[in-house]
């Protein structure tokens, strides 16, 4: 089991910017994405080997909802912290806060859902998954 809220170390690239310097809004989406695998990864939940079905039925996830607030820019060269916590796992979704930080100080925040898909659609989440991220959840 891991700590939480689970830390995820992110460097801020040319190609990760705009035009002023700044990180391109879409790219925290793609921070967080890597900071929700990681979670799972230390979880023992690989996401490759779900979507393999190495284990049971072939799963995967999909985000359903995300509400973003952008409070200050990051910049080239900045050395980035994504935290995750997962906050409620229900039986076919799961509830998570995601924090952008440098040095400490909170750059954007996401309240995000994420839904399990099995099959291409809609579908419960394995119990293993449940149980691990269970025991994980802060609400």
């Amino acid at each position: 089991m891991t700590n939480f809220p689970h830390l995820f170390p992110v460097r801020v690239y040319y190609e990760d910017t705009d035009f002023s310097g700044a990180v391109y809004h879409a790219n925290y989406l793609r921070f967080m994405e890597r900071g929700r695998t990681e979670l799972l990864r230390s979880l023992g939940v690989h996401q490759g080997q779900a979507l393999g079905a190495a284990h049971g039925e072939a799963f995967g996830f999909v985000v359903r909802r995300m509400e973003i607030d952008f409070l200050k820019p990051a910049r080239m060269d900045d050395e980035l912290i994504v935290e995750t916590t997962p906050m409620k796992v229900g039986g076919a979704s799961i509830d998570l806060n995601q924090r952008v930080l440098r040095d400490g100080e909170v750059l954007v925040t996401a309240q995000v859902r994420v839904g399990c898909v099995v099959g291409g659609r809609a579908g419960r989440l394995p119990a293993e998954v449940r149980r691990k991220l269970g025991h994980s959840a802060q609400g």
